[in-house]
């Protein structure tokens, strides 16, 4: 167990310092040119080396709602899933610790957000709670399908790390918008504690939405993929 939550913790300290590094400091300096494709490509390419570097040790979770979500569909220990999200809260907050040291070597440099996620004035795009909640709970539930589907035995395993990775490419480019895209409450506690707005207050919505998200997406995995 202590080899899967060491797996566990670096594997997250890696998604969320490379994730949420290309916007807190490529994305800042306009000569780089990352642009939002740039942090969203960061982010899923992050996901995809990881996850072939501790698939066979922990299952290359990263993220509490993939946890649970793999629990309910019955693929993982229900009782592995606390210790599992506190490694990974963890390794998320050191990586955000990490990251703001390197950032504020920087003389001109502001938290602001700190690549927070947000609903209403913290929103990227000005978007509301409501929309906010429901684009949280659509794509996660889309991207935990998508897990289930790609890793499931009938499909080519290899390339789960691929389709995975890219996927969460395309949900980041289409929610970095609405919420700064979330998906993942541990990556949203980590750079919170970092920022100087509100985003503490607003972190219930991104451990609600993607943990529901990802039973919604467990759910019709067993009803529509699974075997009968």
């Amino acid at each position: 167990m202590f080899k899967k939550l060491s797996a566990e913790f670096i594997g997250t300290f890696w998604l969320i310092f490379c994730g949420c590094g290309s916007g807190v400091l490529a994305a800042a300096v306009p000569e780089v040119g990352i642009g939002l494709l740039g942090v969203s490509l960061s982010a899923g390419l992050a996901l995809m080396a990881m996850i072939y570097a501790i698939g066979g040790v922990s299952g290359g979770h990263m993220n509490p709602a993939v946890s649970v979500g793999l629990a309910v569909a019955g693929k993982f220990p229900a009782r592995h899933i606390l210790p599992y999200i506190l490694a990974q809260v963890a390794g998320a907050t050191a990586a955000a610790a990490v990251l703001f040291l390197v950032a504020s070597g920087k003389a001109s440099f502001q938290p602001g957000g700190f690549a927070s996620n947000g609903y209403g004035d913290l929103s990227p795009g000005g978007y509301s709670l409501a929309a906010g909640f429901v684009a949280e709970v659509v794509l996660m539930a889309l991207f935990l399908f998508i897990i289930l589907g790609s890793t499931h035995r009938r499909a080519t395993k290899d390339i789960a790390p691929v389709v995975i990775g890219l996927s969460l490419t395309v949900i980041i480019l289409v929610s970095i918008p609405i919420t700064n895209t979330s998906l993942n409450p541990a990556r949203s506690t980590g750079v919170a504690f970092f920022a100087e707005t509100a985003a503490l207050s607003q972190l219930w919505l991104f451990w609600l939405a993607p943990m529901l998200g990802a039973v919604i997406g467990a759910v019709v995995w067993k009803v529509v993929g699974e075997d009968g």
